[in-house]
């Protein structure tokens, strides 16, 4: 049974950097996949749906195409965490265990909550320079990474990806309004879910997770001084807190 990543807003697999493999390792060297939305990746060349169900159909189309089987474990962050908690919760069969990472979604946070308005001024900024690969991307680790420690690196890698794959300003605006307009259902997705977030996201505001986690009475952890980026800042936290969470709930990691 595999586990599946799922990036954010015109993220990708390779924006994870060495976080699957370190997953893997930790977890008994399960077999980890990092997955693109349609518009990001390997799949930048097509339109991404303007909306979170349409990904999620996208997402189950691609697993039958790599002869993948379901149930499986899904780990994702951002939008990502929103189209696994779609996912989960109108095919409940094909999701066995759940970890959003600084996620929001409506009924549970407000707009401005889950789009903090500080931000407001830079996103629209970065929407009129999209085509501007050093400003872009150096906006986004600002906004989204609080260790800086690797930033130069990090940069060049992001500009290369870019470069390959370059996701449109039509499709990252397409994401966008599929993020603003998704509203989950109320209910908890029946499988085991974990909620990790970021004390110091400067992007979503980390009541968001508190609240999805405290409706679905599902466990959360809070790591005190990671952005919203949380498996770039401290990816070994998050794959401890995996772990430990997969021992607690009975299930081991496999």
């Amino acid at each position: 049974m595999s586990w599946l990543l799922l990036r954010g807003l015109t993220r990708e697999a390779r924006h994870w950097g060495g976080f699957a493999g370190q997953l893997a390792q930790q977890l008994g060297h399960e077999e980890v996949l990092a997955l693109d939305l349609p518009g990001n990746g390997e799949f930048y060349a097509r339109t991404s749906p303007g909306s979170v169900h349409g990904m999620v159909e996208f997402l189950r189309q691609q697993l039958r195409l790599k002869g993948l089987q379901t149930p499986c474990k899904v780990l994702a962050m951002s939008l990502g965490g929103m189209v696994a908690a779609d996912w989960a919760q109108r095919y409940p069969d094909e999701i066995e265990r759940l970890v959003l990472i600084n996620t929001s979604m409506r009924p549970f946070s407000s707009v401005t909550q889950r789009l903090r308005p500080g931000n407001w001024p830079q996103w629209a900024l970065l929407a009129t320079r999209w085509q501007d690969a050093d400003h872009a991307e150096r906006v986004i680790h600002q906004l989204t990474c609080n260790n800086v420690t690797s930033r130069d690196e990090d940069l060049a890698v992001w500009r290369r990806i870019r470069k390959s794959a370059p996701v449109t300003a039509a499709n990252a605006a397409r994401q966008l309004w599929a993020a603003a307009g998704f509203s989950c259902a109320s209910a908890a997705p029946p499988c085991a879910t974990l909620v990790l977030s970021s004390a110091a996201d400067h992007l979503v505001h980390p009541t968001c997770s508190a609240r999805l986690a405290g409706a679905w009475q599902a466990t959360h952890r809070q790591h005190p001084w990671a952005g919203h980026d949380l498996p770039h800042d401290d990816a070994n936290w998050v794959c401890e807190q995996v772990v430990a969470w997969t021992a607690r709930t009975g299930l081991g990691p496999g």
